[in-house]
This record gives C-alpha cells, sequence and structure tokens, in this order.
C-alpha cells in the first residue's frame, strides 16, 4: 500500500514538461488551475465572515448617524439649510399637538423663509444682541405657525375638509392679480425666491397648509356665520343703515368684535381678501352678500361707496373667526403640546 501511494506521490511530482504541446497541454492547464485554487479557496472559506463584519459596521454607521442627527436637531438645534433638507427626506416630528405630529421640515421651511426676509430685505445682522433677539422671536412665531396648521389637519378629517388642487390652483392664480394684468407664473415665482426664499414646490406647499386651515376655521365657526346672517338680515330691512352704527350695536348686543372699515380708493384687483373684487360688481349704495376672506380674516358685508374705471371705494363690517384660536389656546392650556425643542416664550424675549 505504501508503494502505491509514493508511486502516486513520485507521479505528481514529476517535473512540468517545458514545451507545450498538443500531448502537454493538459498538464499545463491543470498546472496554472491549481496555482489559483490557493487564492480562491481561503477567501471562499472566510466569505461569511466578511459578510457578518459588513454588516456590523453598517449596523454601527446607522447608529453613529442617527445619534448624530438627533443631537443636532433636538439639543444643538441645528437650523441649517443642509439639516432641513435631510429632515425632508427622514419625516422626523418637532412637536406633537394633541397627538398629531408636528414636521421638522415645516418648522425649519418657516422659519428659514423668516430669516431669509429679515437678511435680505430688512439688513438683520443675526450675530448681534438685536439679530440674536429677532431670531428667538422668529422661532417662537415659526413654532406657532406649524402648530396652527398641524392642528388644523388633525380638525380637518373631524370637519370633512380638505384643499383640492383645482382650489389651490385658482388661489395661486389669483395672487398674481396686479393692476397692471396678471403676473407671469415665472416672474410670480422669482419674486418668491427672492423675498421668501421658496421653491414653487415649496410655497405651493405651504399656501395649501394655510388655505386648509382657512377652511377648517369657517367650518368650525358656525357662531361667526351666525352673526354675519343677523348683520345681512338688518341690512335688508333698512338698507340705508350706518355700517359703523351696525357693527357696534351688533358687538354690544351678542358680545363680539364685529368691527367696521373703511377701504378708501384702491384698485380692483387689490389683494384683500377678495373684497375689492367684490365691490367692483356692485352699483353705489349697493349691500354685497356675505363674503368669506380668502385671507382667513372672517366673514364680510360690504357697501360700495364708489367707482370709477379702474378703483373702488367701499366700506365694510367684518365678524371675525374665533372658534379655531379659542380651540388652539385650549390645548396649550391643557398641556396636549409637546416640543421636542426649547422655544422661548414671549416673557422671555
Amino acid at each position: 500500500m505504501k508503494k502505491l501511494i509514493n508511486k502516486y506521490r513520485k507521479k505528481d511530482k514529476a517535473p512540468l514538461p517545458t514545451r507545450i504541446t498538443s500531448e502537454t497541454i493538459d498538464q499545463h492547464r491543470e498546472h496554472i488551475l491549481a496555482g489559483g485554487r490557493k487564492f480562491k479557496y481561503p477567501i471562499q472559506y472566510a466569505r461569511h465572515k466578511l459578510v457578518i463584519n459588513a454588516i456590523l459596521i453598517s449596523v454601527a454607521a446607522i447608529i453613529i448617524a442617527l445619534v448624530v442627527g438627533w443631537w443636532q436637531l433636538y439639543p444643538a438645534q441645528n437650523t441649517s439649510n443642509f439639516m432641513y433638507h435631510v429632515t425632508k427626506v427622514i419625516p422626523v416630528p418637532v412637536a406633537y399637538i394633541d397627538g398629531q405630529p408636528v414636521l421638522y421640515s415645516d418648522y425649519l421651511m418657516k422659519y428659514l423663509s423668516s430669516i431669509h426676509y429679515l437678511e435680505r430685505k430688512e439688513q438683520l445682522n443675526v450675530k448681534t444682541d438685536d439679530g440674536k433677539r429677532q431670531v428667538e422671536y422668529v422661532k417662537q412665531k415659526s413654532m406657532e405657525y406649524v402648530l396652527e396648521n398641524a392642528y388644523a389637519s388633525k380638525l380637518a378629517s373631524t370637519y370633512n375638509v380638505s384643499v383640492s388642487n383645482t382650489e389651490l390652483d385658482n388661489y395661486l392664480i389669483s395672487q398674481r392679480q396686479s393692476s397692471a394684468g396678471e403676473i407671469s407664473e415665472q416672474t410670480n415665482n422669482a419674486v418668491i425666491l427672492d423675498y421668501y426664499g421658496w421653491t414653487p414646490d415649496e410655497y405651493r406647499y405651504m399656501v395649501g397648509k394655510e388655505l386648509l386651515r382657512q377652511k377648517v376655521s369657517y367650518a368650525m365657526d358656525k357662531d361667526a356665520k351666525n352673526y354675519a346672517d343677523i348683520i345681512k338680515s338688518d341690512l335688508i330691512k333698512t338698507p340705508t343703515t350706518v355700517f359703523k352704527e351696525l357693527a357696534t350695536s351688533i358687538s354690544k348686543s351678542y358680545g363680539i368684535k364685529a368691527t367696521y372699515g373703511l377701504s378708501g380708493w384702491v384698485p380692483k384687483t387689490n389683494q384683500d381678501g377678495g373684497l375689492a373684487q367684490a365691490a367692483s360688481k356692485l352699483k353705489k349704495s349697493e349691500i354685497s352678500p356675505i363674503i368669506k376672506s380668502t385671507t382667513g380674516e372672517g366673514y364680510f358685508i360690504i357697501r360700495l361707496v364708489d367707482i370709477n374705471s379702474s378703483q373702488v371705494n367701499y366700506e365694510y363690517i367684518n365678524v371675525p373667526l374665533t372658534a379655531f384660536s379659542k380651540s388652539f389656546k385650549s390645548i396649550e392650556k391643557n398641556n396636549k403640546i409637546i416640543k421636542f425643542i426649547s422655544i422661548p416664550t414671549d416673557n422671555s424675549l
């Protein structure tokens, strides 16, 4: 048996022919392949270790990235454009209001826009003491703004309210109207970018949030609509009633803050919530139907004082919306708002 084994060993160690011929080509091929196998097999056997190590390194990198991101957003309150874009990709909350998450990206979008305007148009220097105070105030107002929008989103399902793309498109078109005609979409986008630092998509997103809050405010404020109906009914009975006296009388009788105002001469395309446009369709001394302001200021009834080819002059009674703000304050009072970052209050500014 040993002789047989030795015979094969000697056969394996036989020298490789120096010349490659048709008879020796198989030996040369096997010699080359055998040289490569010694590199292949060790890696093949260690492959599972490489996979495990890669997974562990990836998990560790993700954990470190999450910890650094958490620290930058919450303890450090990094408000850079980079962190804003990070929060757009990863929808983390900056607060909760009555169980509704408030997106950090919404907060940063509003905050950065306000700072952009102050720096570009008001020459604010954020490094001065006054600049730092204004920055703290902007943080407070930005937080309040996004909290209200998030609360409106929560109430929207309750009141079966939504904003369609058509409504949003029509509103955006109306905002481009001026006394010189309609401003082009490109020009309007350039103005928005210059003043607020928003792209068209960001502006559209924010306008949609505001319109939803307005629709929710109207849907939940039944009292304001009832008071507006009472005022309209009185005016139908006595069309010559003095607007200012009627506003004062209604306010005292029902304990509301119905206000009187006079527009003076304004363009028919004046951006006043649709009042000038409604006035342009009236005759002198004619009283309008109840108007829902597109700026969310409540219900208006107007009387046309005078009109010419391009301008109108009207007086009005306004019944403001109060139900949403009262509900929001109730949420605050009952400690149903959880903020994950420290925001100064009015008293600390």
